[in-house]
């Protein structure tokens, strides 16, 4: 029994933590001992945390605690890689936790830690060099960086522009670094000067086979996905400019015109002002009352089995976890072509129909061929299960050499989905 640690920044509804969570659960199940280290404990993910797993929230401190650390692990660093953790006057917020993890690995020292995003992954590696912990350190890196930098929030623009060089200096002091998709690790390994062959593709553990299927066969409560009721076109995820749900509105508007049909957005508003904006957009549209936005759903997957298609708006993503949910469920899928992994999961177009990036009109057209004309559910749901959670677990406990490929998995499974590409 290995004892391991998962860091992210906090337990909001975002698909870092669906994707922790799962692989949280998958790795008590091997009876490994977990600690589920946060920023914030609180959230619409905490009442979602595997039984068996110890949540762990982590101290905040100052940026006069967390500053010296810095300095200390990095001697001899080039003082300008430095630029986004020093100087900015909104420091990225899992830098105040540094101290806090330094502490637990000095006292725990679990044989591995696992963190996701590029922040946590920074604190990951300095928290092992200050505390000295012979832990494993895994990072994984969640999105395209490139579009990252093309398409920052404003308020982050000056600290991104100075964060590859920095990963490019500390990443490779971990011991594994994993992308969740193919063109993440390229993109990555191009951005910041890191050989590729040293980047492992693992896909995101989106879901269990078991749990799936019982949390899809739940009642769908919601009025608007009852018999007889018109198609439902569904979209989720945080409400955030990433996610382009200003463009999905825009062509459900113009779907509507069309045919009778209603959308359905679920996910939390983590940009103050959002929903009311989405909804307002949708009223000046004309199809104020064929839209609406409940908010965070624990359990999504009702949803994915009762609508009839599901859109995925968004200008970039790692992956796209929602996507995997929706094929899973047997739901068909259309999706924006964006970096990366949308055009992986649905190879190239063969699961489901790919549009440019904010076409409003290929977005309402995609729609309107596939309701025309759905994907069997059962060719969409042998998809889906090519992303589970069992599989990833085996490639982060093999990469920290905590478990033997293969032991869990059919000879062979596992290169499908996770590569360590030369």
């Amino acid at each position: 029994m290995a004892r391991i640690a998962l860091f992210i920044h906090g337990l909001s509804g975002g698909g870092v933590q669906r994707s922790t969570l799962n692989l949280a659960a998958t790795f008590v199940q091997r009876d490994h001992e977990i600690d589920l280290l946060v920023g914030t404990a609180d959230g619409p993910s905490r009442s979602m945390v595997p039984a068996g797993v110890r949540l762990v929230p982590l101290q905040r401190r100052t940026r006069l605690a967390y500053l010296p650390l810095v300095m200390r692990a990095e001697p001899a660093l080039r003082r300008s890689f430095l630029k986004p953790v020093m100087l900015p006057l909104l420091p990225q917020k899992a830098m105040f936790y540094l101290p806090a993890l330094a502490e637990y690995l000095e006292m725990r020292q679990p044989d591995a830690i696992i963190s996701a995003d590029t922040y946590c992954n920074l604190a990951a590696i300095w928290a092992r060099q200050v505390s000295r912990a012979p832990s494993k350190v895994i990072v994984s890196e969640r999105n395209a960086l490139s579009v990252q930098l093309r398409r920052p929030e404003r308020r982050q623009a000056w600290r991104w522009r100075h964060v590859p060089p920095l990963i490019g200096a500390l990443y490779p002091r971990a011991d594994g670094i994993v992308a969740v998709s193919d063109g993440v690790a390229q993109d990555l390994a191009d951005l910041c000067a890191i050989p590729r062959r040293s980047i492992s593709t693992i896909y995101n553990p989106i879901h269990t086979g078991e749990v799936l299927e019982r949390r899809a066969l739940q009642p769908a409560l919601h009025p608007w996905l009852q018999q007889g009721q018109p198609p439902v076109i569904l979209g989720v995820g945080r409400l955030v400019k990433p996610k382009d749900f200003t463009t999905l509105i825009r062509a459900f508007a113009l779907l509507r015109a069309r045919r009778p049909a209603r959308l359905l957005i679920l996910g939390e508003e983590q940009e103050r002002g959002e929903r009311a904006r989405l909804l307002a957009l949708a009223r000046s549209l004309g199809v104020g009352d064929d839209v609406q936005l409940p908010g965070h759903v624990e359990n999504p997957y009702p949803f994915y089995r009762h609508a009839a298609a599901f859109v995925l708006s968004s200008y970039r993503e790692g992956l796209g976890n929602v996507i995997i949910e929706a094929l899973a469920c047997g739901c068909p899928v259309v999706s924006t072509d964006c970096p990366y992994g949308p055009s992986e999961i649905l190879e190239g177009g063969r699961y489901g129909r790919l549009v440019p990036v904010g076409d409003a009109a290929a977005i309402a057209e995609a729609i309107a061929l596939t309701l025309t004309a759905p994907p069997p559910a059962s060719f969409l749901r042998a998809r889906g299960a090519a992303f589970t959670a069992e599989r990833a677990a085996s490639a982060y406990l093999a990469l920290a050499g905590l478990e033997r490929l293969g032991f869990h998995e059919a000879p062979g499974s596992f290169l499908d989905h996770a590569q360590h590409v030369a």
